[in-house]
């Protein structure tokens, strides 16, 4: 089971932010926080990938290059 301890600061509010949550779902506040890390950083299994692959390679439609996509979000926040 678990056999790693690991220890973190939090703020006040982050730790206020976590036990809510952790109450809103029914489960502790490690529970909570290592549901997180395996989702951030859990790993995707092969089949999972392939799926994933095959998905955008099934995607049709016109695609914004990263630099025009970039462009285009910086004008949209300097918007009032």
């Amino acid at each position: 089971m678990y056999s790693e301890r690991l220890q973190i600061l939090v703020t006040p509010e982050q730790r206020r932010m976590l036990e809510a949550e952790a109450r809103r779902r029914g489960v502790s506040v490690a529970a909570l926080i290592r549901d997180a890390v395996e989702e951030h950083l859990g790993v995707v299994d092969r089949a999972t990938r392939e799926e994933a692959v095959a998905g955008i390679r099934e995607m049709r439609g016109t695609y914004v290059p990263p630099d025009e996509l970039n462009r285009i979000v910086e004008e949209a926040h300097s918007r009032p």
